[in-house]
């Protein structure tokens, strides 16, 4: 018997990457932080907005995610909008390199989140929505809930 899986605590997350674009692929990867950088970032000071990767010699690089200074850190605090590493196999670096070279696809940051005491990153190779694949989406979700809406009054009855 497999013991049940606990839910990862969610840090941040991007809700407007899936509006506004197709996800491929999604990875985990870890994120070098330094020093009071966690302890701001598992108080949920932590903001995804505008943020996304770019893959550089050295590995990909996280650029835009806003992690605020700890408020109880002295001098030594962080810079809120500092690049930041992410910590991610060789092949699925050269993967993604590879993809975003290519495909002329984005790196997008999905999700921000604790596991085991770590903080990881959802990362996904994603391709821009035109306005038309932007429409249909909400199109599909407006049948959905008028679908559910309908189902839910006919159980009522």
């Amino acid at each position: 018997m497999t013991p049940a899986r606990k839910p990862h605590k969610r840090l941040a997350a991007n809700r407007k990457a899936l509006r506004d674009y197709h996800v491929l692929e999604r990875f985990e990867a870890g994120i070098a932080l330094r020093g009071t950088e966690v302890k701001s970032a598992r108080a949920g000071h932590v903001s995804l907005a505008g943020a996304y990767g770019r893959a550089e010699p050295d590995g990909i690089t996280l650029h835009g995610m806003t992690i605020q200074p700890y408020e109880h850190g002295n001098r030594f605090n962080h810079e809120p909008d500092r690049p930041r590493r992410l910590l991610l196999h060789k092949r699925e670096i050269d993967h993604l390199s590879a993809q975003v070279e290519q495909k002329g696809c984005a790196l997008v940051p999905l999700n921000v989140y604790l596991k085991k005491g770590l903080v990881k990153v959802e990362i996904g190779l994603c391709r821009g929505k035109t306005h038309g694949d932007k429409r249909e989406t909400m199109k599909r979700k407006t049948a959905q809930r008028e679908a559910e809406r309908a189902m839910a009054e006919r159980r009522r009855r």
